[in-house]
């Protein structure tokens, strides 16, 4: 058979094609700006169909209908990573939150440990040889993908098609909807002056010919700002979002130092606005391929002068990071902090930054320090303090690797706003027996 028959053969609409998820299933929705809308709109709007139907994601940018109070006998949600939209499910008991690492997502789904029955996921339009992409998510939606026992994509003409290893052909999928929906964006966040001096401070640790790991938000694009003198810098980064354009188009960004995937920049998943999916679309400078591949510390272990920036909710004077908590109430995931974390510490002049402000302000001006002497009660350590480089905030660096606990404790006080030191440097003098 060929593939356009079979193509014409599958496809259905979303209400059908949804019907035909058995109770009691895992669903595993593709990740990020790779949902499918349409799909998960059909879902929900057929919810009593369904019974105990357990959904699986990390970041997910569309709403959570399916964890609406009142349709807890029909869908439950286990993400990988906690977002706005899924938060109060998860504390309220409609949910369970499961910390992974980003990089063994397709692996623990391959194994069978992270549970795949159903995938849901948007590709373009199929080409000229019968294959689709999935654009702008490769990273554990292609294992999904594979292992499921029933696929659903929604064939949308606005998802981009990228290089790398996005491809599925149409025989790999179950049932096609044709249905188009805007991709979710994300607009280029406000940079204040705090993110300008800390983006300032890391920009200062990135030498020239190194590879980046950059997410999204004020931070990554403050740092992009003063990189703007440097030379041959390349991306192996489990994203990129449209801060990376202006320094790819002005040459800064040329990928020719990189030790492996010359000349190309290396992701997992993309999440930006519109000019980032259109700037993606059939461009070979951008490659998008699996998050064990690309996540993975031994791969970015290779990337000679590897530097790889990530946030922080707190550091205690210990150095360890909590990355993803209140206390016990889940805010965000692991992500893909600890495997760039360690994946650079292996690299061959690798470093790596972790970068936040120094106070997180509440709505009532209130400041909390986030160089903090404990960790929160129930929060966890997503970054041990062994695997921690460099802390970096608004009033300087601090150096962590192969410093004693207690200069480790006197770089963090330095760092942090002048209205907490006092408290910190009190608890130094308990613990250390040292006058600062």
């Amino acid at each position: 058979m060929g593939w356009k028959k079979y193509y014409e053969e599958h496809k259905t609409t979303a209400a059908e094609a949804v019907s035909r998820i058995e109770n009691g299933s895992h669903v595993v929705l593709a990740h990020c700006v790779g949902e499918p809308p349409a799909l998960t709109r059909a879902m929900v709007e057929n919810a009593d169909r369904y019974e105990n139907v357990t959904i699986h994601h990390m970041v997910r940018l569309g709403p959570v209908d399916y964890a609406t109070p009142g349709l807890e006998k029909n869908f439950r949600i286990e993400p990988w990573f906690s977002g706005g939209n899924s938060r109060a499910a998860i504390t309220e008991g409609r949910g369970d939150f499961a910390p992974v690492f980003f990089h063994e997502t397709p692996i623990l789904i391959r194994a069978g440990r992270l549970r795949c029955d159903v995938c849901l996921v948007g590709v373009s339009p199929p080409d000229a040889n019968g294959f689709v992409s999935t654009g702008v998510s490769v990273d554990y939606t292609h294992q999904a993908v594979h292992t499921a026992k029933f696929v659903v994509a929604q064939v949308n003409p606005r998802m981009p098609r990228t290089m790398g290893d996005s491809f599925l052909h149409v025989t790999e999928i179950d049932a096609f909807v044709e249905a188009e929906d805007d991709l979710f964006e994300v607009a280029p966040p406000k940079i204040t002056d705090v993110e300008c001096a800390i983006g300032e401070h890391c920009a200062s640790l990135v030498e020239d010919g190194s590879t980046l790991q950059l997410g999204i938000g004020a931070i990554p694009d403050a740092v992009m700002l003063f990189l703007k003198d440097k030379r041959d810098l390349g991306i192996h980064s489990e994203m990129i979002a449209d801060g990376t354009l202006e320094l790819y188009n002005s040459g800064v960004i040329n990928n020719s130092k990189k030790s492996e995937n010359k000349g190309r920049m290396t992701v997992t998943f993309l999440m930006g606005t519109r000019a980032l999916y259109d700037f993606v679309h059939d461009n070979p400078a951008v490659e998008v391929r699996p998050v064990d591949y690309v996540n993975h510390p031994v791969t970015i272990s290779r990337q000679y002068k590897m530097v790889c920036i990530n946030s922080a909710m707190q550091v205690d004077l210990m150095g360890q990071v909590n990355a993803e908590a209140i206390g016990f109430n889940q805010f965000s995931g692991v992500g893909g902090q600890v495997d760039f974390v360690r994946g650079a510490s292996m690299a061959d002049g690798g470093k790596s930054v972790i970068a936040m402000p120094s106070v997180t302000v509440k709505k009532d001006g209130t400041m909390i320090s986030k160089v903090t002497p404990f960790l929160d009660a129930g929060a966890p350590v997503t970054t041990s303090r062994c695997d921690v480089d460099y802390v970096v905030t608004e009033y300087g660096i601090a150096e962590m690797k192969g410093k004693s606990l207690r200069q480790r404790a006197k770089n963090l006080i330095q760092i942090a706003h002048p209205e907490s030191r006092d408290v910190l440097k009190e608890e130094f003098e308990k613990r250390f027996k040292e006058k600062l």
